[in-house]
């Protein structure tokens, strides 16, 4: 099973760069950002995670400035966006910081991507909370146009533009991997339609064994090869029977949490969990 690592990376937090030179020399195999551009002062959504928000949900770098950086600072480990929120950003513009990261990092960059929980975020950037799905749903397939096609174009609801020129390309072909995060009612739909994986989360309480039976039922129901998808658990329980039960089920990939810390706190964590890499 291949080792990730995940960190809000925020400027009183060990340095991505930093971080991801100490991984891959413990043989990690990945490391993962997620991203908030800002938290608004007055919130009406909850905390999925229950009580205050923490901190470093405002304070996160910009998500593919801090991958940038930890991958010129490696030469094998994988940069990942875990999640990127793509119904808060322009999807041409996206594309471009995908392809260019991808090149940059020589094709090792991961795509996971979600839809967020906060309805007021997503409102400033003109993203109304019901027609979250459906905004993300097109303007991945705008941005598979563009990473894809010499004059990519996209008619749709939400994106809408004629022929374009939009360079550089992804290394990997015909883009890097996307995958999708989340577990409700219609995430298998956007996992078999336009995605490489699923990326649940590993810590809220799902019956995973069932998720991806039902997964691989209906992904070959559809007519696609329910091995064409990967599954990594984000925020998995750094514990040898939770990796073996994993492993059991099918998982490629497990990605534990770090705390937004200074290096003297994470270091002696990444050191342990480097004891269940095999």
């Amino acid at each position: 099973m291949l080792i990730g690592a995940a960190i809000f990376a925020t400027g009183y937090a060990i340095r991505p760069d930093i971080l991801a030179r100490e991984l891959e020399q413990r043989g990690y195999e990945s490391l993962w950002l997620p991203e908030h551009t800002h938290i608004p002062a007055n919130r009406r959504s909850p905390y999925p995670g229950g009580g205050d928000l923490p901190k470093e949900y405002w304070h996160t770098h910009d998500l593919f400035v801090a991958l940038t950086a930890a991958a010129m600072a490696t030469k094998k480990l994988r940069v990942a966006t875990g999640i990127c929120l793509i119904i808060e950003r322009d999807p041409i513009i996206t594309a471009k910081e995908v392809a260019s990261l991808d090149m940059l990092s020589g094709g090792r960059f991961i795509f996971g991507i979600g839809g967020g929980w906060n309805a007021e975020e997503m409102e400033n950037h003109g993203t109304n909370f019901k027609k979250r799905w459906r905004v993300l749903r097109e303007r991945v397939l705008a941005m598979k146009e563009i990473w894809t096609k010499d004059e990519a174009e996209f008619h749709g609801e939400f994106v809408n533009f004629d022929k374009i020129w939009c360079y550089p390309k992804p290394v990997q072909k015909p883009h890097p991997p996307i995958f999708m995060g989340g577990d409700g009612p219609t995430t298998f739909d956007r996992v078999i339609e336009f995605s490489n994986g699923w990326l649940p989360i590993g810590y809220r309480k799902i019956d995973l064994t069932q998720k991806v039976t039902d997964l691989r039922r209906r992904a070959e129901a559809a007519g696609r090869d329910p091995k064409s998808i990967s599954i990594t658990v984000f925020g998995a329980n750094p514990q040898p029977a939770t990796l073996e039960e994993l492993a059991k089920t099918g998982i490629e990939r497990a990605v534990f949490m770090l705390p937004p810390a200074a290096r003297d706190t994470v270091l002696p964590l990444i050191d342990k969990y480097a004891a269940l890499i095999k």
